[in-house]
């Protein structure tokens, strides 16, 4: 474990490794490139799981798992789609310890493998819509590969679905989209702006890609998930076709989205400080800790023991809440060190001296005050924390999404601006060509057209042109 954690103003791309090494979150492993998730960090990805699991299949969405091996012909039948996946591509060309006959390649997304199968499915428009979602996990080569942001192989959910118009299938899109927004601010705390790719920017096949992006303490965005309107391009390609209700026969619109382990990482940049990790309560695996203090005296040890089960047994059945006594042999400031590191909301100390007093220290992590809080007010008291804690951590990433990002009308500031690591509001034309100038010359892509700007037009970079107002920025 990391002993001292690099200040984020010193080197952020340190502080944000040292963070992930002391609250045992992950650890590259012998695969270049690869990443073993430790059980601490698996369980807030099982958190995730867990309600994105939820929130889909309450609009319909069903679960099911597809192969994780591609017949290398299938992605070639939908040209866009390979040359932008060709680059990443781990491909299998010896199986059995023979060729094969047809190289096989490992799931970088799985398009083509599921929409080889929806044929098969879908035949008439009482089959449709067709709303399929996969957790898997998937290989992209990574060159310069980062803890959860991007490492060859990664964990994911990528849904599917099949629609009789293209109305339809925009309407899903969308609406998986602003499952991921609510769920970004309502659980993970972190402000989003959601909006539409450039077609430069856009999925690899896709018609439209939306997205939620988000801006990291460092001033960088981060795309956070995205959505695609596919329209008919798939369905061309693998002949997924259905009879509609004047028997004539059509390809199917599909969509496509997907959130991955890399929300992780976009935890931990929005909300950690120079301690170590801070974790909203809504995703924390652990959101309160009781720490019993005693020394070598029995006798006071089990009353510390029974006053800590006592208390822990109130909060878990109090809203359910994810509670944990640390009964370890560690010293207590060792216990204490170990839990702020890992970003536990609050914690409680409970001793001898406590349980005489009627009362114990409350330590938030995230605000790291203490307070002395009376044992009858103590259950409602952590309630209140846990709940101003993930209130102060959205209310943070808002005020840095929405205000701390640059408005600028020419290109000499926004230069200037994307040298200093900020996040940029400016006007841009739709041409692809100023696009990649900006690219070459700056470094910072088209994140995307924000919703809420769509109607707003000015004087676009560098041609002047009327355009569109435009999220900018260096990502990750």
């Amino acid at each position: 474990m990391v002993k001292k954690i690099t200040p984020r103003a010193e080197d952020f791309s340190e502080w944000y490794q040292d963070v992930i090494d002391a609250a045992e979150l992950a650890e590259h492993s012998s695969v270049k490139g690869s990443m073993v998730i430790k059980p601490f960090g698996y369980a807030i990805w099982e958190n995730i799981q867990k309600e994105l699991d939820f929130q889909f299949k309450e609009t319909g969405v069903e679960n099911a798992y597809f192969p994780l091996f591609i017949p290398e012909s299938f992605l070639k039948r939908e040209a866009e789609h390979v040359e932008g996946f060709s680059p990443e591509l781990a491909v299998v060309t010896i199986a059995g310890g023979k060729p094969l006959a047809e190289n096989l390649v490992v799931r970088p997304t799985s398009e083509t493998i599921i929409y080889d199968t929806f044929k098969n499915w879908i035949s008439s428009h009482r089959d449709l819509p067709l709303l399929i979602n996969q957790w898997a996990n998937v290989v992209r080569w990574e060159m310069r590969p980062r803890m959860f942001l991007r490492t060859t192989e990664f964990l994911w959910q990528e849904g599917h679905t099949a629609h009789a118009t293209y109305a339809e299938a925009d309407l899903r899109a969308r609406g998986m989209l602003e499952i991921y927004k609510k769920f970004s601010e309502d659980f993970l705390a972190i402000s989003v702006l959601d909006g539409i790719k450039s077609d430069r920017e856009r999925f690899a096949g896709a018609d439209k890609t939306y997205t939620i992006e988000a801006v990291m303490q460092d001033g960088k965005a981060l795309q956070f998930a995205t959505s695609h309107n596919l329209a008919q391009n798939f369905s061309k390609a693998f002949g997924i076709k259905f009879s509609n209700k004047e028997s004539k026969e059509e390809y199917v619109y599909q969509t496509s989205w997907g959130l991955s382990t890399r929300s992780i990482g976009g935890l931990i940049m929005s909300h950690s400080d120079d301690n170590g990790l801070v974790l909203p309560p809504k995703i924390a695996p652990i959101q309160v800790v009781i720490l019993p203090i005693y020394g070598s005296d029995e006798e006071k040890k089990k009353k510390v023991l029974d006053k800590c089960k006592e208390i822990e047994d109130k909060l878990r059945s109090t809203e359910m809440i994810r509670v944990k006594t640390d009964l370890t042999e560690k010293n207590f400031g060792e216990k204490s060190f170990f839990w702020e590191k890992r970003g536990v909301p609050v914690r409680i100390e409970i001793g001898p001296k406590d349980i005489e007093n009627n009362a114990y220290i409350v330590n938030t992590r995230q605000t790291l005050e203490k307070e002395q809080i009376g044992d009858s007010a103590l259950i409602d008291y952590v309630l209140g924390r846990l709940e101003k804690v993930q209130n102060n951590l959205l209310h943070n990433s808002y005020t840095r999404t929405y205000l701390n990002i640059k408005t600028v009308d020419n290109y000499e500031d926004f230069k200037k601006e994307i040298e200093a690591n900020n996040s940029v509001f400016a006007f841009w034309d739709g041409d692809s060509k100023i696009e990649e100038r900006i690219k070459e010359e700056t470094k910072a892509t088209t994140r995307c057209i924000p919703f809420r700007f769509l109607n707003e037009k000015g004087s676009s970079l560098i041609s002047g042109k009327e355009g569109s107002k435009v999220l900018f920025s260096k990502a990750y």
